[in-house]
């Protein structure tokens, strides 16, 4: 009974190292594409949605296989990597990070897309009218405007990084320290029939999970205006 409160630590950590990286990326990366997608008039923007959103419907196999292939010592990016390195992107946390990217890429970008798309356009008229710039108008009001769906899409993508397995396991394989995330932990603790340090590691994720939502709804609605109804 001593051992009651022990899960995987090191996963854990892991998991939360890789979640925390990913949301930075994606916000640093999303922010841009959200805001052409919102903003473009191009014909073609539908093709750019539907890349964006395929890791939604893709499964996790086929993304992860692709991607495992496409970070090889033998492709453009894996070799380039490899030779400043002398390591491979595949099976690192280098890797994991690069898949982790892309797999949760629409859970960012969506939203982000959706909120600059809700900002009033006669607000963007009017900074245009006193001469501010696309980008000054980006930044002074778009940006403000938008930043409840700007947190939403990063704790989803964090959320969601945090229970990935199929693309991880794909992508990184399962190495203690280096790639062995806190899902793919729960999977090995099942297959060896130790359902009591499985239990109590999903325990701890699913409060983590809750603790991180639970916060930034109640931040979201303490941001909303006092005279919408709470």
């Amino acid at each position: 009974m001593d051992d009651w409160y022990r899960v995987d630590g090191q996963a854990l950590l892991l998991s939360l190292r890789l979640a925390a990286w990913t949301t930075a990326v994606l916000v640093v990366l999303g922010l841009p594409v959200a805001a052409w997608i919102a903003f473009s008039r191009a014909r073609w923007k539908f093709l750019a949605e539907a890349v964006v959103a395929l890791p939604l419907v893709l499964p996790p196999t086929v993304l992860g296989f692709y991607l495992l292939v496409g970070l090889g010592p033998r492709s453009p990016l894996g070799g380039l990597y490899q030779a400043v390195t002398g390591r491979i992107l595949p099976f690192s946390f280098e890797g994991l990070l690069v898949a982790s990217v892309l797999y949760s890429l629409p859970f960012a970008v969506q939203p982000f897309a959706a909120a600059f798309a809700a900002v009033d356009r006669s607000l963007l008229e009017a900074a245009e009218s006193l001469g501010a710039s696309r980008a000054r108008t980006f930044f002074r009001v778009v940006l403000p405007l938008s930043r409840p769906g700007i947190v939403a899409g990063a704790v989803l993508a964090f959320a969601h990084t945090l229970g990935e397995f199929g693309v991880v396991l794909m992508v990184g394989g399962n190495l203690p320290g280096a790639t062995r995330t806190v899902s793919i932990a729960i999977f090995d603790d099942v297959q060896a029939l130790d359902y009591a340090r499985a239990g109590r590691t999903s325990l701890l994720l699913l409060a983590v999970s809750f603790a991180v939502l639970g916060v930034t709804y109640g931040l979201q609605r303490r941001a909303r205006p006092s005279w919408l109804p709470r």
